[in-house]
């Protein structure tokens, strides 16, 4: 059993949610809500340092698939968000026959796409900041610059909100460092999908290499960054064909 806070709605398939760095999962997928309205059980966690969850020293992909794993029960679908992709990726490898299908929203898949110079720069820009001996604010907002994200435009009070979370990053078990079941994937006989926001080059050319990679679909989803689903109806709309469409299977 999973050790992981999970804030559930709705009744059906179920559908776990992993957010990414610096929120909650119900600050992240607040826009989905509106899917547990379409007949599936939406399972909403947050991940080992934050929220309701147990504590961390710094993010994991690794242990956060195991917890996933152990929530996946007779099935589930997946759709993880940024860091929160690498662990539903993981997962999704552990137990191919539990996953009903996966979506990946901008994951830091940071060992793809290297062969090509948006995302070569992408890679090499967030290692120097993960690297950088700064404030925890000035890192943060330049992080978060790093990844094309605008901190100016941000809702007021996140990046105060955001602070207390920021040692869970900087001590993270690195993107680069992940040997992507790629093989596991790509075999899998359930849908995948690659979103990506449109607002890096970096981002789309590894989610394309991504994509090309696993035989996902792919799709850009503009108007939000790397904040891919706070869009909305549009990705809530590309996830429901993705579900139904492994419903049919």
């Amino acid at each position: 059993m999973s050790e992981l806070f999970v804030d559930a709605a709705g009744s059906g398939e179920h559908v776990i949610f992993v957010h990414g760095s610096l929120a909650t999962g119900r600050e992240e997928w607040e826009a989905q809500q509106p899917l547990a309205e379409e007949g599936f059980r939406l399972l909403v966690v947050d991940r080992r340092g934050y929220g309701r969850s147990p504590g961390a020293e710094g993010e994991d992909f690794l242990r956060d698939a195991q917890d996933i794993a152990a929530l996946m029960d007779t099935g589930a679908h997946l759709v993880g968000h940024s860091y929160g992709g690498l662990a539903a990726m993981f997962a999704a490898a552990l137990r191919p026959g539990q996953t009903r299908s996966l979506a990946l929203l901008e994951p830091p898949a940071f060992t793809l796409g290297q062969d090509r110079p948006a995302a070569r720069d992408l890679v090499a820009k967030s290692v120097e900041i993960l690297d950088l001996d700064l404030p925890d604010r000035t890192w943060l907002v330049r992080f978060l610059e790093s990844v094309g994200s605008r901190p100016e435009e941000l809702p007021p009070g996140l990046l105060d909100a955001a602070l207390p979370l920021v040692p869970l990053l900087r001590n993270a078990r690195r993107p680069t460092d992940a040997e992507l079941p790629i093989a596991e994937l790509s075999s899998a006989p359930y849908p995948s999908l690659v979103v990506s926001g449109g607002h890096h080059p970096g981002f789309e050319e590894i989610c394309d290499d991504l994509a090309e990679k696993i035989g996902a679909s792919r799709s850009v989803i503009e108007g939000a960054g790397h904040e891919v689903q706070l869009t909305g109806a549009p990705i809530n709309d590309a996830l429901l064909a993705l579900w139904r469409s492994a419903s049919a299977r």
